[in-house]
């Protein structure tokens, strides 16, 4: 293999384990011209967990699930936000930044949980339900985030529904994760019938199929899948939960039912676990790369942009969020 820049080089030992050496040698070149890009624009990037490991441990600078990007987005100290992730995040790091420049490397980086729902739904199911408070997973747009009373993530859903302090609420779009929130409280959940098509693939048969090829393994589901699938977990949480699990309990074999480049991102920083990965590839996530993540800096591309009387709303529902 060509020597590596030094940056580059050192980066290498984080994700050696996980990719070989002929693939490195194709990421250099973009590596280092996005770390000295980053300097020149006071630039930092975003990742979320689904990000593949040369972009999650050898450029982000903030990495973690949609819940802590929206956190550290707030307190970024950088001119620009590049968003390693789908679009809905990248609305989401404009809310909470308004002023800064936010670019997505690829428009086409969507999230079928975020095309399942419209504004105007939103505004027809307040027509059916009055009165009754909607909860909105962060993973829509900006303009169904307005219509909304607060956003959650997976990560702290159940929070979000038990602090209205209400016996019913609507929570949209994900109706997994509705149900999987549903049993864990007494609050009647509303549910729409909207899936991420990554998770909702995921069958109880897989886990059984898991447990006899592993003895032993411990299986984690993510809450977007069926509740059947999560009832034969051996635990459930949010990306960020999972990882965590991972290393408070340390077992000998895991398997992360959720987007495969997560399993990755775990495993460099855990090599004494063993992982299985049955996963899904996510082909909104996978959009994202080094190449146009290079391209975004280079060439301010591609801007995003919100309505300003939609974003003030919008924002509203994501520090209601924030502030529980």
């Amino acid at each position: 293999m060509t020597a590596a820049p030094p940056s580059a080089a050192y980066l290498y030992e984080r994700v050696r384990r996980v990719i070989p050496p002929i693939e490195w040698s194709s990421f250099t070149n973009d590596i280092e011209a996005i770390l000295a890009l980053k300097r020149e624009r006071k630039a930092v990037i975003l990742a979320h967990n689904y990000q593949t490991p040369e972009i999650f441990h050898c450029v982000a600078d903030i990495v973690g699930d949609s819940l802590a990007l929206a956190r550290n987005a707030m307190e970024v100290d950088a001119d620009v936000i590049v968003l390693a992730g789908v679009h809905f995040m990248a609305e989401t790091a404009k809310l909470l930044n308004p002023q800064k420049t936010v670019l997505i490397p690829d428009l086409g980086a969507g999230c079928s949980l975020a095309d399942s729902i419209t504004a105007e739904d939103i505004r027809l199911l307040r027509q059916r339900y009055p009165g009754v408070p909607i909860v909105t997973y962060v993973n829509t747009s900006a303009e169904v985030k307005a219509e909304s009373d607060i956003c959650c993530t997976s990560g702290n859903a159940k929070a979000v529904v038990e602090s209205l302090g209400v016996a019913r609420v609507i929570m949209l779009p994900d109706e997994y994760l509705a149900q999987n929130i549903a049993a864990q409280t007494d609050v009647e959940i509303i549910a729409w019938q909207g899936h991420c098509e990554v998770h909702e693939r995921f069958t109880p048969a897989d886990i059984r199929q898991l447990r006899e090829d592993h003895p032993g393994v411990s299986v984690l589901a993510h809450p977007e899948c069926p509740p059947e699938v999560v009832a034969e977990a051996d635990f459930s949480g949010s990306t960020a939960a999972m990882s965590d699990y991972v290393g408070r309990e340390k077992p000998a074999r895991v398997v992360l039912m959720t987007e495969c480049s997560m399993s990755d991102n775990v495993a460099v920083a855990h090599p004494e676990v063993d992982f299985i990965r049955p996963c899904n590839l996510c082909p909104h996530m996978k959009r994202i790369t080094l190449a146009n993540i290079r391209s975004a800096l280079e060439e301010n591309r591609h801007l995003v942009t919100i309505d300003p009387q939609v974003a003030d709303r919008a924002r509203q529902a994501v520090e209601r969020m924030l502030a529980i």
